[in-house]
């Protein structure tokens, strides 16, 4: 096993991960909760958010370095951290590299976001489904051995990847229709104040 199977390797924990920090997120979102429902036991869900999103982060950066030690591939430092000129799919590899950047931006505006408030956090936070939509493209579309060999959507690894895709393409689709069928929520009257009453003429 040579660099670059190591880090195709290592690219397959990073989106397990992710897919799983990106579940874990709407199961919070909608207030999940691990102890009424499955799996019926206290389940810290915050923090293996919060871990997910570190290992995922520190995996999908390790995942280009390796590359590094690899004597056949070529890829020197600048084409990790910039890849649009790098020696094998520039482009694809743009993608992997922009979802990690994302990715960054994601962890980093979490752990700070009690200093950003929970408005601006919680829009940023989105930014999680454009990082997710790169990867899922980056993963695709990348020929793990770096030999511009043709896609083969059948192999093992890229249905895995494809697998991972559906969970969370399904598992968005039915949080919106949760969040559709939640009632709109009640406006609150500052205390002491109450609707004027309408005169009635005798």
């Amino acid at each position: 096993m040579d660099a670059i199977d190591i880090s195709g390797d290592v690219a397959i924990v990073a989106i397990t991960l992710l897919t799983l920090n990106i579940l874990l997120g709407m199961l919070m979102s909608i207030k999940y909760n691990p102890v009424r429902s499955w799996p019926h036991r206290r389940v810290n869900t915050l923090k293996l958010h919060n871990w997910t999103g570190y290992l995922a982060l520190a995996a999908s950066a390790i995942h280009p370095l390796i590359i590094l030690l690899s004597s056949t591939a070529k890829f020197h430092l600048v084409d990790i951290v910039y890849p649009v000129n790098a020696p094998k799919q520039p482009w694809v590899n743009t993608l992997g590299a922009g979802a990690l950047y994302l990715l960054a931006f994601v962890v980093i505006t979490s752990y700070f976001r009690f200093d950003i408030g929970r408005l601006w956090w919680k829009r940023m936070h989105y930014v999680t489904y454009a990082l997710f939509v790169l990867y899922a493209f980056h993963a695709i579309l990348t020929d793990p051995t770096l030999k511009d060999a043709p896609l083969d959507p059948l192999d093992a690894e890229k249905v895995y990847v494809e697998l991972c895709v559906l969970v969370v393409v399904v598992a968005t689709a039915c949080r919106a229709r949760f969040a559709l069928r939640q009632p709109a929520p009640r406006v609150h009257r500052p205390k002491g104040q109450r609707p004027a009453r309408k005169r009635v003429l005798a």
